[in-house]
């Protein structure tokens, strides 16, 4: 009986192929669509679970408040693994990391590596990074010891065997004591080099403050997370009263977060970006309504085709077959429709996956699609499409009446038609959501992109700075201004797009402090990135000689420059406070207030920050370049940099690639999210076409008798297209409160965003309406051009 089901399935496909085709290709491009996005959420909430200890492994973060405002990051002190360690006794392990910025070399290679990590010994005890040689237990047990990746041996030793070699790190010799397999894509923890934290000098002082390190812990497999959380929030206020010596509201306090919580419910960024739980939800949606949408296409364009079936069932019923058979006989054919479908969908999925990885930017392998969990669900959801698209039509080819049918035909009737409208409806009211969020989506994203950020990032080179380069600071800007394609050139602690230094700020000695960001600069800072004085004046060489350093710093004569939010929270205006004497660790001078810049992303609003001349503590030097002949600038940057700096290879980059680096998990989003979007509305075009033609069809009598009692062209399409046009209009109508919701809430998370606009919504709905009537114009102006004896000639 099965396999006469099916036989009458492939039948009915050749004998209908055009809708045959549509069903297929909605359907095949509907599950392509879930497959990937599944395979995307599955390796997002994936992450960090690979670690044997994934659900014992918690990540310290910090809140401070100085009585003015909490400052909370995603790094530590040095103190907070080894004193947790000791005085907590759900505490098992630590291990402290710090991502540097080195150059390393062997031989004649020399390479700046950006993805070095120093942890303690501990580290590939607590984490299970797999070791393909040596004993990562002992690995990284005393100073200047390192282990490498698969990848970071073969750049640097070939085929031979690294361990036990000595790499150059900066000016430092490290021995290697152990090769690591590469960090997998999902995992928030990546690193091409770790070397033993011993080896920094930082570690030999264990510090509450200097937050520079991300920390840790191991809790024993008995430890809940929230009543360690209690002793933390006791042991601190503790620690913060008797040895911190914190008065009234100030506190010093720490979070765990879960390892596995990390990647997309933290807001805090740790080693690499974190994603976000809410596009996770947001693409899960958008796969369920692709898929909605291909399932409506196939129910309505199977119920549409019954009319051209009722002979065929009428015979049936009179040689005995029964409702149930009947209705059996549907379902079998949805589900050979499903499965041919779940095979296209698999063949796609294999092709496009590239693509889509280029899309996401990951690194996701065609295995996962073809893993057994992934085939059996596929299998569950062709079952579960099946039934649910299949069984409306079934169900009304299974109860036509049989006198009915053989004498008159079969026909829909007034409730049968409203429900395929009231599924057109459904599926745009899915389209134009997903065309007005797109709109607000890229919108935003245009803002971030821009808007003044309160200096300038275009045509800015970004070069590193080390501790043997500021001997020769000078000198090297010098060299480099020598180019005529120089505008000017400014050094920093950091980068404007991340200042992550907190420190406190006092009017005096005896007053409260307020929080405040720090960022050390050269004289040429403020000037080189553009950034507005609005009272004062910037630094000039005049203040680098009067800050002196000769007398082991006890001398130093700081002066400060201070944002709008700064100066506002001291209470001052802008020319008020020139001249004025404040205190940050050490006593200073206002020399100037400048316009607030935004120094971190849109998502977080602009923090009182303090600048200060300290060309000792510099890491960053930016050049501005005009703009002009742009890769002769930069060959000449480096040309002048070999000569001078010769214990490190030439590595620039723009300093708008890092502004665009915050964004990044938005714009992956708004592609994937974009791109599916479209998807969703081409498959609603699609069932709209075909479904246009069936009705052309069932109306060629009347259209014949329209065309000879005179109806032009233009009258016949426009009464054959109004119908769909007003179900697209309500369709707009109920999507456009939904899309004002979901936009609304998505751009709460930006501090600083766009305003949802009138125009945002007319857009889409007209976007739709063109789309729907390109769509159904080309059917309804074939029929309006043929030949009305072809249709009337049986009457």
């Amino acid at each position: 009986m099965l396999r006469n089901y099916f036989k009458i399935a492939l039948r009915n496909f050749y004998k209908n192929k055009l809708y045959s085709f549509v069903n297929i290709t909605g359907l095949s491009i509907g599950i392509c669509s879930c497959i990937l996005i599944g395979v995307y959420i599955m390796h997002e909430i994936s992450f960090d679970r690979f670690h044997a200890n994934a659900d014992r492994i918690v990540r310290v973060t910090m809140d401070y408040n100085n009585g003015n405002a909490v400052n909370k990051v995603a790094t530590t002190g040095t103190k907070v693994g080894p004193e947790f360690n000791r005085s907590l006794p759900e505490v098992e392990g630590y291990s402290r990391t710090l991502k540097y910025t080195r150059v390393i070399g062997y031989g004649d290679k020399v390479f700046e590596e950006k993805n070095f990590l120093y942890a303690d010994s501990a580290f590939f005890s607590m984490f299970s990074f797999k070791s393909v040689a040596g004993d990562p237990s002992t690995a990284l047990n005393a100073p200047d010891k390192i282990v490498l990746t698969q990848s970071a041996a073969k750049k640097y030793f070939g085929k031979a065997d690294p361990l036990g070699k000595i790499l150059k790190v900066g000016t430092k010799d490290f021995m290697v004591t152990a090769i690591a397999m590469d960090a997998p894509d999902n995992s928030q923890i990546k690193f091409d080099f770790v070397g033993s934290f011993t080896s920094l000098g930082a570690s030999k002082e264990e510090k509450w403050w200097e937050a520079n390190y991300i920390t840790y812990l191991l809790l024993n497999p008995k430890a809940n997370i929230d009543a360690v959380q209690k002793r933390v929030t006791a042991f601190m206020q503790k620690v913060s009263t008797e040895e911190l010596k914190m008065k009234g509201s100030e506190y010093l306090t720490y979070h765990l977060e879960p390892l596995t919580k990390v990647h997309l419910y933290s807001s805090l960024d740790g080693l690499e970006p974190n994603n976000n739980i809410v596009y996770i939800y947001v693409l899960a949606v958008v796969a369920i309504l692709i898929l909605l949408i291909a399932c409506v296409n196939y129910t309505n364009l199977s119920t549409a085709q019954s009319a051209s079936r009722s002979a065929e069932i009428g015979m049936r019923k009179v040689l005995g077959a029964q409702k149930k058979q009947v209705f059996k006989q549907f379902i079998g054919e949805g589900i050979f429709f499903t499965l041919v479908s779940v095979i296209v969908a698999l063949a796609l999925s294999y092709l496009l996956l590239p693509l889509f990885n280029d899309l996401a930017g990951k690194e996701l392998t065609t295995g996962i699609i073809f893993q057994p969990v992934t085939i059996l669900s596929l299998l569950a959801l062709a079952m579960i499409v099946a039934f649910t698209a299949g069984s409306y039509p079934a169900l009304i080819l299974s109860n036509v009446k049989l006198i009915k049918v053989l004498k008159s035909g079969f026909s829909f009737s007034q409730s049968g038609n409203g429900i395929r409208k009231s599924l057109i409806v459904f599926q745009f009211v899915i389209s134009i959501f997903l065309i007005t969020s797109t709109i607000v989506i890229l919108k935003q994203l245009s803002f971030i992109a821009n808007k003044d950020l309160g200096y300038n990032k275009e045509q800015i080179v970004v070069l590193p700075v080390d501790n043997e380069m500021l001997q020769h600071y000078d000198d090297l800007k010098k060299a480099f201004k020598n180019d005529q394609n120089v505008i000017s050139i400014g050094g920093a602690y950091e980068k404007p797009t991340n200042i992550g230094w907190g420190d406190g700020l006092q009017k005096s000695q005896n007053d409260q402090s307020i929080t405040v960001n720090a960022f050390p600069v050269d004289e040429g800072y403020a000037r080189t990135l553009g950034v507005k004085i609005i009272a004062g004046s910037d630094y000039t060489q005049a203040d680098v000689q009067q800050f002196d350093t000769s007398n082991n710093g006890s001398n130093l004569k700081y002066t400060y420059m201070l944002n709008e939010s700064a100066v506002k929270s001291l209470g001052w205006k802008p020319e008020e406070a020139i001249g004025k004497t404040v205190f940050k660790g050490r006593e200073g001078i206002v020399k100037a207030v400048v316009k607030d810049f935004h120094f971190r992303s849109f998502h977080e609003p602009i923090n009182p920050l303090v600048i200060f001349l300290d060309k000792r503590m510099l890491h960053v030097m930016f050049v501005k370049i005009n703009g002009k002949n742009v890769a002769s600038t930069i060959d000449q940057l480096k040309n002048t940099w070999k000569n001078r700096v010769t214990h490190r290879p030439f590595e620039y980059h723009f300093l708008d690639e890092d502004y665009n680096a915050l964004y990044q998990s938005e714009q992956k989003t708004a592609g994937v999210f974009t791109t599916f979007s479209s998807i969703a509305i081409l498959l609603a075009c699609l069932g709209l076409f075909a479904l246009s033609a069936f009705e052309l069809v069932k109306r060629s009598k009347e259209i014949g008798i329209r065309k000879v009692l005179g109806a032009t062209m233009p009258d016949l399409v426009r009464l054959l297209t109004m119908d769909f046009v007003k179900l697209i209009v309500l369709a707009c109508l109920i999507a456009f409160p939904v899309s004002w919701y979901v936009s609304s809430k998505w751009l709460e998370d930006f501090t600083y965003r766009i305003d949802i606009q009138w125009w945002m919504f007319i857009v889409a709905g007209v976007v739709a309406i063109v789309i729907a009537l390109l769509t159904i114009s080309l059917q309804a102006i074939k029929a309006a051009l043929s030949n009305p004896v072809k249709s009337l000639r049986t009457e």
